[in-house]
């Protein structure tokens, strides 16, 4: 390794360690910070945010990646001297495009909005949140501003997410998906209901939680290089390979809350944990997406979760657990029920055929909000009407509408459609799967799930950010994220389910 090189990965990871400080104190502000620290906390991140930056997009990194270009013109593309350069060059040209008095000031804003958004769900009082996500939405449009016009507005906000996608592309993908899903929720809605009371009695939140810990345990988390804590809102968060945090929350009246919670975030700690070791404090260190890290989550949560081979090992260990609820409910019936099909208020709780209407509608609201054709103070009434438009049902109040979802309080317009973005790439990947472990539902049937764990650690994990979503999933699967398959998931698992 040349000299320059090895003097850019020096100065790189000097800037992975201020990240991951910063990502220590967001941790601590959703789970352990005393809400009276929220000002100080601003101040913190406000001024590790600056420093990072200022650090990162220094003229010595920028001569040296330059340099490096040249000196790595003729190198394999796909080796990870050459991923490293691209990774790195386009972070920072993007980086350079930024202010470091906006990334201070927008990390001050986002701490303070963070719990005003808080005390406005606990209160169920949008106003409190109102001025803080106003002044958001402008520096989000501040933010687009910095860099050359793209195809619409949006594509900016949305390629920080998921590199490479467009708002078009996006767009497209969730026209297919909302025409055949209204027609399969029809079906189902036509269709004799399943029962699903047994889920609404009380869980203590004790077992809960140590049966989630067996689960994710089973998947093969890692609790010497992770932990798990609560929150309000389910995370999860990496300050490095060996060590990965988790949350969930407890409802002790609908215990799925908190068992498919840790599931899901398992799934994104799981995907943390397989990144290859070498790549630590360098760029290539994560996820290739959001969308990408959402599949790992939604298919450790549904496609493993959520299915019948699952439970068959499971469910009598879940039945010991929860005798008093759960002795007289014999297993097809209780897989009926946690794949109970039916329009709700929080996304979260969604089963899978209407997850993705949440997410439809979102998309649908952030756009609006960057091309200034909605504006904030008018979220909870149209959420409202959305809401009724997309799912038949509107919120009695705002904590189970407009205030229900975190991502806006730190600015994170351009996120949601990372979501369902992931639920299509993970039934592409579970497609290959089966194809490449012909017994997956025995082995899922036994508990066994180191043979899974390990085809997603040499297939996705190892690879961190080294590849772009799209580019990824086309390596995996031979082919380019696409509705199909889970569109035909859906329909072949409900139809099972509902008879149709």
């Amino acid at each position: 390794m040349s000299e320059k090189f090895t003097k850019l990965k020096a100065l790189i990871a000097e800037v992975a360690d201020l990240n991951a400080a910063q990502a220590v104190l967001g941790w601590d502000q959703q789970t352990y910070m005393p809400s009276g620290g929220a000002e100080a906390r601003g101040h913190q991140l406000a001024t590790l945010g600056s420093l990072t930056h200022q650090k990162f997009t220094s003229e010595e990194i920028g001569n040296l990646l330059n340099d490096l270009k040249a000196e790595f013109a003729d190198a394999d593309p796909d080796s990870d001297e050459a991923r490293y350069l691209k990774v790195a060059t386009k972070d920072y040209d993007q980086a350079t495009k930024v202010p470091s008095e906006y990334v201070a000031k927008f990390a001050k804003l986002t701490a303070r909005g963070h719990e005003s958004w808080a005390k406005a769900r606990e209160a169920s009082d949008f106003s409190i949140f109102q001025a803080d996500l106003e002044e958001i939405v402008e520096m989000r449009k501040e933010y687009v501003s910095f860099f050359p016009p793209a195809d619409h507005l949006y594509d900016t906000l949305l390629d920080e997410f998921e590199p490479g996608m467009k708002t078009a592309e996006v767009q497209e993908i969730f026209g297919t998906m909302r025409a055949k899903q209204v027609e399969l929720l029809k079906a189902i809605a036509d269709a004799k209901q399943v029962d699903d009371s047994f889920m609404h009695v009380n869980y203590p939140e004790k077992q809960q939680w140590d049966f989630g810990v067996e689960v994710a345990t089973k998947f093969g988390f890692d609790w010497k290089r992770g932990r798990q804590d609560k929150s309000v809102h389910p995370f999860t968060t990496s300050f490095g390979v060996n060590d990965v945090r988790i949350t969930t929350r407890f409802m002790e009246d609908f215990f799925p809350s908190a068992l498919f919670g840790t599931m899901h975030e398992a799934g994104h700690g799981l995907y943390e944990m397989g990144v290859n070791q070498e790549y630590e404090r360098t760029p290539l260190n994560g996820g290739a997406s959001l969308g990408v890290h959402e599949s790992q989550s939604r298919l450790w949560e549904n496609l493993v979760g959520r299915s019948m081979p699952f439970w068959e090992h499971f469910y009598p260990r879940l039945q010991e657990s929860f005798p008093a609820q759960l002795g007289n409910v014999n297993l097809p019936n209780f897989y009926k029920g946690i794949n109970k099909v039916e329009p709700s208020l929080i996304r979260v709780e969604a089963d899978e055929a209407t997850y993705n209407m949440h997410i439809m509608l979102r998309l649908e609201l952030e756009i609006a909000m960057i091309e200034g054709s909605v504006a904030v103070k008018d979220l909870p009434e149209l959420w409202n009407t959305k809401f009724e438009e997309y799912l038949g049902i509107t919120p009695s109040n705002d904590a189970e509408g407009v205030l229900q979802d975190i991502h806006w309080s730190f600015g994170g317009l351009g996120y949601f459609s990372t979501y369902a973005l992931g639920n299509l790439i993970s039934v592409q990947l579970w497609e290959k799967l089966n194809k490449d472990i012909s017994d997956l539902d025995e082995q899922i049937r036994q508990g066994k799930f180191d043979t899974l764990l390990g085809w997603l650690r040499d297939n996705i994990h190892i690879y961190g950010r080294k590849y772009e979503p799209q580019e990824l999933v086309q390596k995996v699967t031979g082919s380019k994220i696409t509705p199909e398959p889970y569109l035909r998931y859906l329909e072949n698992k409900y139809s099972e389910i509902y008879g149709l």
